[in-house]
């Protein structure tokens, strides 16, 4: 939701990764900023009115990110997105960094607009294949943001470690960093930051998007 800049440069990065991308603006001439190139659905109206996210395909989508102009308009589009249609993986820029630990405590992640890149909308959004936080100068050891299934919710990051082989660098809880030790817990709204391999990547990500395997 959202075809300005920002808008309009996320939408032509995720369809070059390969992914379908509908894009919504109340502005038809907003369309523009995506080039002649851009091969995607574009749909004019309100981005948080549900006859607008249908259109939209958002019943089936796997991803919603809500970068127009107004905090307001973005985290209730964000919400219905989530709430009314399931859409696990969700992100909503703001321009009021103090709104930020009100919003992840609504479960959504948010970017501030003076931190904004790209990159950090993309490592919320797109399934295995995250743009890495950081890459050793070898190139074989990643820090990447990974999404997490809902169910993983109350188990220990140790558990996390166990099933996915790598090491949690820190988790981002209600805005600050957190070194978790051995019995922290993951906890709704956590954004959990994974340092492993990188050709381990794909399977970590996997792992964390289906429940965790019994312990009976």
């Amino acid at each position: 939701m959202g075809c300005g800049r920002v808008g309009a440069s996320l939408a032509r990065a995720i369809e070059r990764a390969g992914h379908e991308v509908a894009v919504i603006d109340q502005d038809e001439g907003a369309f523009r900023r995506l080039g002649t190139a851009f091969e995607g659905r574009t749909v004019t109206g309100v981005g948080f009115d549900r006859d607008t996210l249908r259109a939209a395909g958002i019943e089936g989508a796997y991803a919603f990110a809500a970068v127009s102009s107004g905090d307001n308009s973005n985290i209730l589009a964000a919400r219905v997105a989530r709430e009314k249609y399931g859409v696990e993986h969700v992100v909503a820029r703001i321009y009021d960094p103090g709104r930020a630990e009100i919003y992840q405590r609504l479960g959504i992640p948010t970017v501030a607009t003076v931190k904004w890149t790209s990159d950090q909308m993309l490592r919320r959004l797109l399934p295995q294949g995250h743009v890495p936080e950081y890459t050793d100068p070898s190139g074989q050891v990643i820090i990447a943001e990974m999404p997490v299934a809902p169910a993983w919710i109350g188990h220990r990051v140790s558990d996390i470690e166990h099933a996915t082989g790598g090491r949690i660098a820190y988790l981002t809880r209600l805005g600050e960093g957190l070194l978790p030790v051995r019995d922290t817990v993951y906890q709704e709204g956590d954004l959990l930051h994974l340092a492993l391999r990188r050709d381990d990547l794909a399977t970590a990500e996997r792992v964390l998007d289906t429940d965790p395997p019994s312990t009976s």
